[in-house]
């Protein structure tokens, strides 16, 4: 049996400092924050001094492009969202309601907002409301299986439950969905922002934004 660590070093332990954010992650919540209140043509040499570096190239260094940094700050939220998404779609499936369209739209709304609980993202909404038609949010079918697993099945699950819909409409109400749910939720960051929204009216207004949804796609 291995011996228990000495009390030193489990004060050690747990003392510890989290390590520093690396300079690309500087630049990820850097460009995540200036999109999203400055819009998509933000100055990358902005987002560079924002995120403290000294060189104005830093993004290309990184990134590449301003295509490569967005898409660089869409993969790193992605993961603990999908994750939830994911749990949520095995807990309908184990109550019967994997193909309920409310339940549905709350299993795509309800995780992007645990995410500032999840690691402090305050700005996240609303930069998804600025880069919405970046490939990677238009068009889910374009990424590797493990990134965006949850959110193809929640989309192929509402698809089927318009299929009685004229073929054109049906792709009206799947198109216009994303764009009214980033907006919806780029406001509902915006109230939490200001202090305008809290207690019991958050989830008053979280059910507001997933009811909205539910009727997009249902309505007569």
């Amino acid at each position: 049996m291995s011996a228990s660590p000495s009390a030193p070093a489990r004060r050690r332990a747990r003392s510890t400092p989290p390590s520093a954010p690396t300079s690309k992650e500087r630049i990820i919540v850097a460009a995540e924050q200036l999109i999203a209140e400055r819009g998509i043509d933000v100055p990358l040499r902005d987002i560079a001094v924002a995120a403290d570096q000294r060189n104005n190239s830093a993004v290309q260094y990184h990134f590449g492009s301003r295509d490569g940094l967005i898409q660089a700050v869409i993969d790193h939220r992605t993961a603990p969202v999908e994750r939830r998404r994911m749990e949520r779609l095995t807990q309908l499936e184990a109550t019967g309601d994997g193909n309920d369209v409310a339940a549905l739209i709350a299993t795509l709304v309800e995780p992007l907002l645990e995410a500032p609980e999840l690691d402090g993202a305050t700005h996240h909404l609303r930069f998804l409301e600025q880069v919405r038609t970046h490939p990677s949010l238009a068009d889910p079918s374009t990424l590797e299986d493990e990134q965006r697993a949850a959110v193809r099945l929640v989309m192929a699950r509402l698809g089927r439950q318009l299929e009685e819909l004229p073929k054109d409409e049906r792709a009206w109400r799947m198109h216009a969905l994303p764009a009214v749910m980033f907006a919806l939720l780029a406001d509902y960051e915006r109230s939490l922002e200001s202090g305008s929204l809290t207690g019991r009216a958050r989830a008053r207004e979280v059910g507001r934004i997933v009811g909205s949804l539910t009727a997009l796609l249902t309505r007569d």
